[in-house]
């Protein structure tokens, strides 16, 4: 069986944590949830509200991770997936998880990122002289680092590395990572 690794912890996005695991058990894969540490994760829903000017922060739904940062095998999984929420503006100062994403790049195998997500690819040094989506708010770290923000598609391929703006982007988002693998 072929294995996910899906990378993220607390205050990470609910509904791209849940989505992102059925959505590949669904097409037969083993997808492992890992964090920094192996326990109940609190993740959040983001949502935009008419009238806000940002997103507003609600709590989400509880996920066990399957494995702590520390234990994870790089070689075991065929991609890798960062989820957004807010768990990456801490994941992105663990080294650990740095050298896992590095990993996959290195070994030129598939890495997905979604919405804040991106901002692990940033600290990765893996966003230089890439066409590169994210939320509009990460993309001043993506052109900082070398990236070129493409603000227009939903999702965006550029070789091995596939991201999407936001959980609304999950349909083109998913129809591009299934159609790649």
């Amino acid at each position: 069986m072929k294995k996910i690794l899906i990378i993220t912890g607390d205050g990470g996005e609910s509904y791209e944590t849940l989505y992102a695991k059925h959505r590949f058990e669904e097409e037969g894969w083993e997808a492992v949830v890992a964090a920094p540490t192996k326990k109940l994760l609190n993740l959040v829903i983001h949502d935009f509200e008419p009238g806000w000017d940002t997103y507003v922060e609600r709590k989400g739904y509880y996920v066990e991770s399957d494995i702590a940062m520390a234990d994870v095998k790089p070689a075991d999984y065929e991609a890798v997936l960062l989820i957004g929420g807010r768990a990456p503006e801490f994941l992105r100062n663990d080294q650990t998880v740095i050298d896992i994403v590095r990993h996959f790049s290195d070994n030129d195998k598939f890495i997905f990122a979604i919405c804040h997500g991106i901002q692990i690819l940033v600290t990765a040094g893996l966003v230089k002289d890439k066409n590169i989506t994210c939320y509009e708010h990460v993309k001043f770290e993506v052109e900082s680092c070398g990236g070129t923000f493409i603000g227009k598609d939903q999702a965006v391929q550029d070789g091995k590395i596939i991201t999407g703006q936001t959980w609304q982007s999950h349909p083109d988002f998913y129809r591009l990572v299934f159609s790649s693998l």
